[in-house]
């Protein structure tokens, strides 16, 4: 699909260039960013969904406690 955006022509040049640095066009740089776009709600509901499994999952610590040095041991 094409689409037809607005955008300042000194921010476009400016965004054409980071794209350039990063390997890509615009167009592509663009599209990047709207599937990335597209796909954060997806993430953002999977963190929901973790967090939900967490605080109703019943899990136990059964007295275990963090302890720091323990843990850089190597």
């Amino acid at each position: 699909m094409n689409i037809t955006l607005s955008a300042d022509p000194q921010i476009v040049e400016k965004a054409r260039l980071a794209a350039q640095r990063m390997g890509k066009s615009l167009n592509q740089a663009v599209r990047d960013y709207l599937e990335q776009l597209a796909g954060s709600a997806d993430r953002s509901q999977d963190w929901n969904d973790f967090a939900s499994r967490c605080s109703t999952s019943g899990g136990q610590l059964q007295g275990w406690q963090f302890d720091r040095d323990q843990a850089h041991e190597r």
